[in-house]
């Protein structure tokens, strides 16, 4: 479940009223770094939103075990090892938000757990986690471009849940709150979570952008009548939200809008932030706590 769907987000603003052109005034947010991390730990399933405290914690972990225990063995009616899973969803919880090949995840696997597991048994597995709805990677987008800059063509990887990276990990709300650099890319995993509900509902689909420059775009949202959004992710703080807007106006003027649409809108998703606002550039910041589709 969505923030939305859970009434964590107030909803106050809508990606299909932003689509359609229409702005918003101002207005205070009240999600604080500590719910958020709470909310990232916890995950969206829909029997721990009716919880509270550790026992909503625990619906997560006890998924998290139940995917290689379990679950794994009754994909294709194959038995796969437990460990490799479990050593590999640990894996995948270190490199979320990445591009991370195969390859790379055979020598992090070694580096971190003492462990040998080849390319194909890896292809393998993630192949059967896709198939129980754990994993959903977001494949790259391909624009139209003025200049003759190579995309990256690879996806980045991410669970279908945030709390089962946390749960594989061991981490919890307190073990975010002292690492802000965790605790970013666990929440962008919850944002592109949020944003592909929210894209499902709208017609479209998700994608990212980056280039041989370095330039990137965390989420591309793409309906189906050819309209899209850019939108970069922040845990929070002006210098990131600055960073993330003149990110998103690079990638904006740097599209050919002769052979393509311009973007319908260009947003910072922020974890926190007292106010949601249109900065004067036209950039939008929106806490993801006041979002809906």
């Amino acid at each position: 479940m969505s923030l939305w769907e859970s009434g964590d987000s107030t909803g106050k603003i809508s990606l299909s009223d932003l689509f359609s052109g229409q702005v918003f005034e101002p207005f205070e947010c009240s999600m604080e770094l500590e719910q958020l991390a709470f909310l990232v730990c916890r995950g969206g399933w829909p029997q721990a939103t009716f919880l509270e405290g550790d026992i909503a914690l625990d619906q997560a972990r006890d998924y998290y075990e139940a995917i290689y225990k379990i679950d794994i063995h009754r994909v294709d009616k194959v038995r796969r090892s437990s460990e490799r899973t479990r050593l590999l969803l640990r894996s995948y919880a270190r490199n979320t938000g990445t591009a991370t090949s195969f390859s790379k995840m055979c020598k992090d696997i070694k580096a971190n757990d003492n462990a040998t597991i080849t390319y194909e048994t890896i292809s393998d597995y993630v192949d059967a986690l896709k198939k129980l709805f754990v994993l959903e990677d977001m494949p790259a987008w391909n624009p139209n471009l003025r200049s003759k800059t190579a995309i990256q063509s690879s996806d980045t990887r991410y669970f279908i849940d945030p709390s089962i990276a946390t749960s594989a990990l061991s981490l919890g709300p307190k073990d975010l709150m002292n690492d802000l650099k965790t605790f970013g890319l666990y929440f962008e995993s919850m944002a592109v979570r949020d944003l592909r509900i929210y894209a499902d509902s709208l017609g479209g689909d998700l994608y990212h952008f980056r280039d041989s420059s370095g330039l990137e775009c965390d989420a591309v949202l793409h309906l189906r009548n050819g309209e899209y959004a850019l939108i970069e992710i922040k845990l929070g703080g002006k210098e990131n939200i600055d960073k993330g807007a003149e990110s998103l106006k690079t990638l904006a003027n740097k599209i050919d809008t002769g052979k393509m649409k311009a973007p319908a809108f260009l947003m910072v998703l922020t974890g926190v932030g007292q106010y949601a606002y249109r900065r004067p550039d036209g950039v939008f910041v929106v806490p993801i706590g006041s979002l809906k589709g």
